[in-house]
């Protein structure tokens, strides 16, 4: 332990500081809105506002999985949420999320709009609106829903944790550091081993499971999450690695990851999603034209 100088926490938090860290100014101990702010509506039946994070990926890249079976109803619209603004406490996104996190979805095909929040739980409800990407046998759909829930309980580990501490903070905190990185490397052996004597996660099969874990842990292993794989030496989990490539590989996943993304090369990115041929026919000048 090399931290220069201990911690004491007072009897009684309180917030009268700064944090510190790439996300303080807009980190606060209260929900709501802080500013009246409408959300934008579409021409397609499926309303998003997101972000290219893996959390935001995993539904893009659902939807696309979807457009590309042949599921016309899974059209949608994809609106940026300027998460370092601070667009996800505007008034209109609150209502779509009172939790204040991308994505937020509306589903607006019938007589009345129905929200939906939380990653996982959007993956669920378009696989089971379109009856796709979730096993209908119950002992295959229990495993697949087994894992995509260990990904919503494992993910904060790695990102809050392992991402927060290790990339983020203002203070490289070594105890933090270490205590999320064995975490982190313990999830990743879960998977190598599951991944060791199965082409998915959830078995035979390509599922919401894999399109939840992919954008956080294939990410990781393939080097493009915290710049960490020298530190974490994630080459030791080739079956994860094996898995990472091959879904990175689909067509789909290659669309999906690119909605809503605002960084990387300019050819990466679709900052704003409202047909297909946007992929074909965003130029430079139309990017910036909406950032």
């Amino acid at each position: 332990m090399s931290d220069s100088a201990a911690y004491t926490p007072p009897k009684v938090w309180t917030w009268n500081k700064a944090s510190g860290g790439a996300f303080a100014h807009i980190n606060r101990p209260i929900a709501g809105p802080t500013h009246e702010q409408a959300l934008p509506r579409g021409r397609h039946p499926l309303q998003l506002y997101s972000l290219a994070t893996p959390n935001g990926v995993k539904v893009t890249v659902l939807l696309e999985e979807l457009l590309a079976l042949g599921h016309a109803g899974a059209e949608y619209d994809a609106w940026l949420i300027r998460i370092g603004e601070g667009d996800q406490f505007g008034s209109g996104f609150v209502e779509v999320n009172p939790n204040s996190k991308i994505p937020a979805l509306l589903d607006c095909s019938g007589p009345a709009p129905v929200r939906v929040f939380e990653s996982g739980a959007i993956l669920l409800y378009l696989a089971e609106k379109f009856g796709a990407f979730v096993p209908g046998k119950p002992a295959r759909r229990a495993e697949c829903l087994s894992w995509l829930f260990w990904q919503m309980g494992s993910a904060p580990f790695l990102g809050g944790g392992f991402g927060h501490f290790y990339a983020y903070a203002p203070t490289k905190i070594e105890y933090a550091i270490d205590r999320f990185a064995m975490e982190v490397k313990r999830q990743l052996d879960v998977l190598e081993r599951r991944l060791a004597d199965n082409p998915y996660v959830a078995g035979d099969e390509y599922t919401i499971a894999d399109i939840a874990i992919w954008p956080w842990y294939g990410a990781l292993v393939r080097g493009e999450l915290y710049d960490a794989g020298e530190f974490l030496q994630v080459h030791e989990y080739g079956n994860v690695i094996r898995w990472a490539d091959e879904i990175a590989s689909r067509p789909a996943v290659q669309r999906g990851r690119r909605v809503n993304r605002v960084n990387g090369p300019l050819e990466s990115q679709l900052r704003e999603r409202h047909d297909a041929s946007d992929f074909d026919t965003r130029t430079q000048d139309k990017l910036e034209a909406r950032s």
